[in-house]
């Protein structure tokens, strides 16, 4: 089965002689939801925005579920839907005017019962006879996401889509998301919170400085990158880490009541027996432990950091 996104050779220069893009190469499979994250300017916008057919490449090729977004145009981008970060949308229009009007662009026939699925799914019924300009900012974001599927597109892009709107709008949005994915709309998400993508995506992509630096499964990205943290909470506290420990590389808490110990989960040997060994013969006892796992944000930024 042919990816649903297909990305070959990707660049784009601008006038000015910035470089967004350079040679990128993604795909993405139909019904994932697949999160791109990277630094502010690495190329996120600018890579969905030639995707979507808003921005031209400077040279490489798009396909979107076998169109060429160029040569292709208006099948590919009937293909596509897109919630971007900005909130432009006709401020003096209703909801209902507004979304079905959007639906009317891509030449779909009026359809008012999907219409108002749509609507009464993002919440939005109650609000269909007001005027955007009355909305709140996150009713605006919720109107951004119904204009996107008005057209019924098998491809939705969501820019920041959670971007300034409050916990519980983004708690909706996720379960939105989902059952958007289980009626086999493929997602591609770019977000700042990246405890988003760690809630949400079964694949996540890398971007820095123009260039995809990395493509896996979440999971397999953080067992791969992900480093375990062993913390001991000691029966009394320590000023500082004795000197017949220094091979651990321990690190002491602030209040010297906590030692942590840092270990490669894929390593043949973790080192933990061999610790609390040295941990005995020091006379150093401790009345509890646990462990932690490294978040997605902490091997992202390490990610970027290595690259930059």
């Amino acid at each position: 089965m042919h990816p649903i996104i297909s990305v070959s050779n990707l660049s784009k220069t601008y006038a000015s002689g910035f470089q967004a893009l350079k040679n990128v190469d993604l795909e993405i499979r139909a019904g994932e939801i697949f999160a791109l994250l990277g630094p502010n300017g690495a190329g996120k916008t600018t890579l969905i925005s030639i995707i979507c057919g808003i921005v031209r490449a400077s040279e490489g090729r798009v396909l979107a579920d076998g169109y060429d977004i160029v040569k292709d145009y208006r099948a590919a981008r009937s293909k596509i839907g897109l919630v971007p970060q900005e909130l432009t949308t006709d401020a003096f229009e209703t909801v209902w005017a507004t979304v079905s009007f959007s639906r009317g662009l891509f030449g779909k026939p009026p359809n008012p019962p999907l219409v108002e699925r749509v609507l009464k799914d993002l919440s939005l019924w109650e609000k269909k006879d007001n005027k955007i300009i009355t909305l709140s900012g996150g009713m605006k974001r919720r109107v951004l996401i119904a204009k996107a599927l008005a057209h019924e597109p098998q491809i939705l892009f969501l820019d920041e889509p959670t971007a300034g709107v409050d916990v519980e709008l983004r708690q909706d949005m996720w379960r939105l998301v989902r059952e958007l994915r289980d009626t086999g709309v493929t997602i591609i998400l770019t977000t700042h919170y990246i405890e988003e993508a760690e809630e949400m995506a079964d694949r996540i992509g890398v971007i820095n400085k123009g260039e995809i630096v990395l493509v896996e499964e979440k999971a397999e990205l953080m067992r791969k990158l992900g480093r375990k943290r062993l913390i001991l909470h000691l029966q009394n506290p320590l000023a500082s880490v004795p000197q017949s420990l220094a091979d651990h590389r321990l690190e002491l808490s602030a209040h010297g009541s906590e030692l942590i110990y840092t270990y490669d989960t894929q390593g043949e040997r973790t080192g933990i027996t061999a610790l609390l060994a040295d941990l005995d013969r020091a006379g150093i006892r401790f009345k509890d432990l646990e462990t932690e796992q490294s978040s997605l944000e902490e091997i992202f930024v390490s990610l970027v950091r290595e690259r930059s």
